[in-house]
C-alpha cells in the first residue's frame, strides 16, 4: 500500500496509559499519545545488515556506522507492505544521483524510525516517526537500493500481528482494532458527559461500530431531560436508571457506548461496574498534568485511593485540557491504549465475551467457574 507521512497537527497535552484492576499492580504503557508533534532526535546510531538477496538491480550496502543531524521532516511519499514476520518500507529516491552507502543512515529502535540520505553537503530526512504501528527488531533490519528507491525490512516483534500500515495513524489503528477487539463493544467514562459523547462517536465512525448514548436514551424513556430528572428526583435515581440501561447495552456487540458524566452517572459510583466490564471501558481525564510522569503519580494516587469508580476502566486518556476540535485526536489515543492492552493479553476479548456468557456476575477480572453465586460468593455444582 502507498501512504504518506508529514507533520502532525499539534494538540493539546494527552497522555494514555493502562489501569490495572488491582491497585497492588503497577500502571503501565504510559506514552504520548500518536498525534503528538514528532520529536527530532539528535545523534541517532544505526548498523544496518546486508541484504542477502541476488538481483542486478539492487546495490547492497554494506554495514556501516553513521550519525545524523536531522533537518526538518519533509512530508514523504512510500510504499509499505506486510509479510509473516516482517514489513518492507520503500521509499523514492526520486532523480537524482543514487546516494554512496556512507551516505544513508537507518535508525530503527523499538517503535521509532529515523531515515537519512546526505546530499550535496546536507541532511536529508526522508522519514522520520516514533510511532511505528509495533515494534521493531533492530538487529534484524536491513535495507538495500532497488534502483530509484530505498527499500527497508523491518522484523516484527510480534509476527502474528498484521500491521495495516508502516505508521500508526488514525486509519491504521481503526483497521487493527476491528481485529484486536473482536466485536467487544467500547465504554467511554469520564465527568464530561460532552466529551464522552464526542469521543465515543469518532470511535463509533472510525470503527464502524453502532454509537450509542445513554444520556439519549434515559431522555427518550423518561421523555424529560437530564437535569430535569436531577432537578425532581436527584442524582441517585439518574445513576440508579444509567445502570440499568447500562445492563441492556452489555450484551450488544459492537456498540461504542457513552456514558454520564459527573456524580449522575453511574460509572463514577465504583458499586455501578458489572456491566461495564462487559465492554472495554476508556476514561477521559482532563489534568493539570505537563509531563508523563506527573499524569502518571496522578493515576496511581486516584486508584490508591479509589474516590472514584473511573479507576475501573481499563485504560485512561488524561487531557490538558479540551477542545471539541481534538475529539478525533483523543479517539485515536484511546485506540492506541486499547491496541496495547489487548496485544498486552491477546485473550482480553475472548475474557469480556465469557464473563457476558456468564451474566456479568461482577467477578471481572477473575471470572469464577459456571454456578458461582454472586451473592454468598460460592460456587454451586451443575
Amino acid at each position: 500500500m502507498a501512504g504518506s507521512v508529514g507533520a502532525a497537527a499539534e494538540v493539546k497535552l494527552c497522555f494514555y496509559f493502562s489501569i490495572q484492576s488491582s491497585i497492588n499492580r503497577p500502571i503501565s504503557s504510559l506514552s504520548f499519545p500518536p498525534f503528538s508533534r514528532s520529536r527530532l532526535s539528535l545523534g541517532a546510531y544505526t548498523k544496518p545488515r546486508l541484504a542477502r538477496i541476488p538481483s542486478k538491480r539492487r546495490q547492497y550496502l554494506p554495514s556501516v556506522l553513521c550519525k545524523c543531524i536531522s533537518t526538518a521532516a519533509p512530508n514523504t511519499n512510500y510504499e509499505f507492505s506486510d509479510g509473516a514476520s516482517d514489513v518492507e518500507l520503500r521509499l523514492p529516491l526520486g532523480n537524482q544521483e543514487i546516494p554512496r552507502p556512507r551516505d544513508v543512515c537507518v535508525d530503527a529502535a523499538g517503535t521509532s524510525l529515523r531515515v537519512t540520505v546526505r546530499r550535496s553537503g546536507s541532511v536529508v530526512t526522508l522519514i522520520e516517526t516514533d510511532q511505528l504501528f509495533d515494534r521493531v527488531k533492530p538487529s534484524d533490519t536491513i535495507w538495500f537500493i532497488d534502483e530509484d528507491e530505498l527499500v527497508i525490512n523491518l522484523k516484527k516483534h510480534d509476527p502474528k500481528l498484521k500491521w495495516p500500515d508502516i505508521i500508526e495513524s488514525w486509519e491504521s489503528l481503526s483497521s487493527a482494532a476491528v481485529q484486536l477487539l473482536r466485536g467487544t463493544s467500547v465504554f467511554i467514562v469520564g465527568d464530561s458527559t460532552e466529551v464522552n459523547r464526542r469521543v465515543a462517536r469518532e470511535l463509533a465512525v472510525g470503527l464502524g461500530y453502532t454509537p450509542l448514548d445513554t444520556q439519549e436514551l434515559l431522555e427518550s424513556v423518561s421523555k424529560q431531560d437530564v437535569d430535569s430528572w436531577i432537578a425532581d428526583e436527584g442524582v441517585d435515581s439518574v445513576a440508579e436508571a444509567e445502570s440499568s440501561v447500562l445492563e441492556s447495552l452489555s450484551s450488544h456487540a459492537r456498540a461504542v457506548v457513552s456514558t454520564l458524566g459527573g456524580k449522575h452517572g453511574a460509572a463514577a459510583r465504583t458499586t455501578n461496574w458489572r456491566h461495564l466490564h462487559a465492554g472495554f471501558t476508556v476514561w477521559v481525564s482532563e489534568t493539570e498534568a505537563m509531563d508523563q510522569d506527573t499524569a502518571k503519580e496522578e493515576a496511581i494516587r486516584h486508584v490508591q485511593d479509589r474516590s472514584t469508580g473511573y479507576t475501573n476502566a481499563d485504560v485512561v486518556v488524561k487531557l490538558q485540557g479540551w477542545d471539541p476540535d481534538h475529539a478525533k485526536s483523543v479517539a485515536q489515543a484511546s485506540l492506541s491504549a486499547l491496541k496495547r492492552l489487548i496485544l498486552a493479553d491477546k485473550e482480553l476479548p475472548g475474557k469480556k465475551s465469557l464473563y457476558i456468557r456468564l451474566g456479568c456476575r461482577g467477578d471481572w477480572p477473575d471470572i469464577k467457574p459456571p454456578g458461582w453465586d454472586p451473592s454468598n460468593n460460592t460456587e454451586v455444582a451443575l
